[in-house]
């Protein structure tokens, strides 16, 4: 919707090297083209001044913006023109596909919805971490980041519920004396594809974050909504399947939604939840090329208890 000098791809771009290489490959492109940043090990700090290491087992950065560039040449874009302004002219399409993300331009609003309000600032200068570093906020509220690009550059931010970040990373930014190359601000929408139904609305089919296709417990989308695609083309002439095929690959989700909302209602109990605790260890630690960390019950245990 912006003209081609103001596009930007919003996100920290960090990722499984191992997990996306084989999308990125069906698109013709080598993931290994892009990468910026190669993580050994994501610090943790759950603010109780005992941080902890992860292991990484794959986890990079990646030039999502040039790789998007990339992607994008030899294809006809309409820069500086947005898809609701459509509106109701879709005579001509035999399908239009809403992949605007958080804003769902040409899907019903949902009756609820369930975002994390996120800010970021791409900076320049020496950092206090030479890694990945996260710290959650209280409550899984949210957590703040800090993801390496190489040669003295980063992105540092923050998606809090609550806006704890509020200050914080403005006071980083004079403390470190970091240059800011950009400041982005977003919302990322965490509410799971089980309660972003319907995914089709007359001609418009819902695709990636636009139904929820973003991991709640990490605001990860890239992977997830790259999936989606794929789902969307195996079922490209049955829509009622792709329903039913992201409602079954993302039924996790909403398990893991259901575990943060009861943290952020305040009605989190270990017992409670137990079963959805076992549910997000299980997929994470059978899914560690997905997610390019290593992962221990112990490390969630101590987040959780945040």
């Amino acid at each position: 919707m912006r003209p081609h000098d103001k596009f930007w791809t919003v996100c920290a771009w960090g990722t499984s090297a191992p997990f996306i290489s084989d999308l990125v490959k069906q698109a013709g492109f080598n993931f290994e083209d892009y990468i910026l940043h190669r993580g050994e090990r994501m610090e943790v700090d759950p603010g109780n001044g005992q941080t902890f290491g992860i292991k990484c087992k794959g986890l990079v950065t990646f030039d999502k913006h040039r790789m998007c560039e990339d992607m994008l040449e030899g294809h006809t874009v309409h820069w500086g023109e947005h898809v609701k302004d459509l509106g109701g002219k879709l005579e001509g399409f035999d399908m239009v596909i809403d992949a605007t993300g958080f804003h769902r331009s040409l899907m019903p609003k949902l009756a609820y919805d369930a975002s994390i309000p996120c800010f970021e600032v791409e900076v320049e200068g020496k950092f206090p971490w030479d890694d990945f570093y996260i710290k959650p906020y209280p409550a899984l509220t949210g957590y703040f980041w800090f993801f390496p690009l190489g040669e003295g550059r980063g992105h540092v931010g923050a998606g809090d519920f609550r806006g704890s970040y509020r200050g914080e990373i403005e006071a980083m930014i004079k403390k470190y004396d970091w240059k800011v190359v950009r400041r982005i601000g977003r919302p990322v929408r965490i509410l799971p594809p089980a309660y972003c139904q319907p995914f089709t609305n007359g001609k418009v089919v819902g695709v990636g974050e636009s139904i929820g296709t973003v991991y709640p417990l990490l605001g990860e989308g890239i992977i997830p909504s790259m999936q989606c695609v794929n789902l969307f083309v195996e079922h490209l002439d049955d829509m009622e399947a792709y329903s039913e095929a992201v409602l079954r690959h993302y039924d996790i989700y909403a398990k893991v939604y259901r575990f943060v909302k009861a943290k952020l209602d305040g009605n989190f109990s270990m017992l409670r939840q137990a079963t959805e605790l076992a549910a997000i260890y299980w997929h994470m630690r059978t899914s560690e090329k997905r997610y390019g960390l290593e992962t221990h019950l112990g490390d969630i245990l101590k987040v959780v208890k945040v």
